[in-house]
């Protein structure tokens, strides 16, 4: 059998902005323009990831969140409509999920093996989150690859971001672990924001990108740092700043 692979990660923002701001024919509301940098870039990275032939993504979303263990979408399909709570006016998004439920199970059975508590979760009600729609959408708009989901578990609220990094270690091992075992080529999408602050007051028109900018300066040094470290391939060190950069940056990653 034929191991299978991680072939690419992908550090995705996932502001429900960006999918207002193109206009797709699943989003209700409806813009004149918006947010084209990192649009742009998007599509950039959409031709680089779906060039390598992903048989999967897998996305990892911190809007779905869990008190006990990390959960994973284990039907076949997911279907309904998915509004951000805080941008309902630019995010009401008709979505329908393919979902990869052998490789689910398996990462799921993984990480029970290695000691988290995994729930599958199999109510064909469930509302999917914005993090996880956004990223998907953003990724490959045709919808046509299907997806593995997982949730955050909320222990860094309750514990400490160092507890929660520990959780993710070992459910990044067994993420790994069934890949390699599935035989798949997977791209893991880290659907997140890096400095995490909104302003309390939006501009009239929210496409106007004279209001658009980082909330201070000191939350742009810590992005620019961290992303430094990962084009320099400085993984370990950056591994080990992520608990203090969330802390300092409000980060959702």
């Amino acid at each position: 059998m034929i191991k299978g692979q991680i072939v690419a990660g992908v550090l995705a923002p996932h502001p429900p902005h960006l999918v207002y701001a193109e206009n797709p024919p699943q989003n209700e509301p409806k813009s004149e323009c918006g947010w084209e940098t990192l649009r742009w870039a998007y599509e950039r990275c959409r031709k680089n990831i779906l060039a390598k032939k992903p048989d999967v993504l897998l996305v990892h979303s911190p809007h779905w969140q869990t008190i006990v263990g990390h959960h994973f979408l284990g039907l076949d399909e997911f279907k309904g409509l998915s509004v951000d709570p805080i941008f309902p006016h630019l995010f009401r998004y008709n979505y329908n999920v393919k979902i990869d439920v052998e490789l689910s199970l398996s990462i799921a059975n993984e990480a029970k093996e290695m000691g988290l508590i995994t729930k599958i979760m199999k109510n064909p009600d469930f509302r999917v989150d914005y993090g996880t729609i956004t990223t998907l959408h953003l990724i490959n708009p045709a919808w046509d690859i299907p997806a593995v989901a997982i949730s955050s578990n909320n222990s860094p609220y309750y514990f400490s971001n160092e507890v929660g990094q520990k959780q993710m270690m070992i459910l990044g091992q067994a993420t790994k672990a069934a890949i390699e075992k599935s035989g798949k080529r997977a791209v893991l999408l880290a659907s997140n924001s890096l400095s995490h602050r909104h302003f309390t007051k939006e501009a009239t028109i929210p496409e106007d990108m004279s209001a658009e900018h980082i909330y201070n300066h000191a939350q742009y040094l810590w992005d620019m740092e961290i992303l430094k470290m990962m084009r320099q391939g400085r993984s370990q060190q950056a591994l080990d700043t992520l608990s203090e950069f969330i802390d300092m940056a409000s980060a959702e990653v």
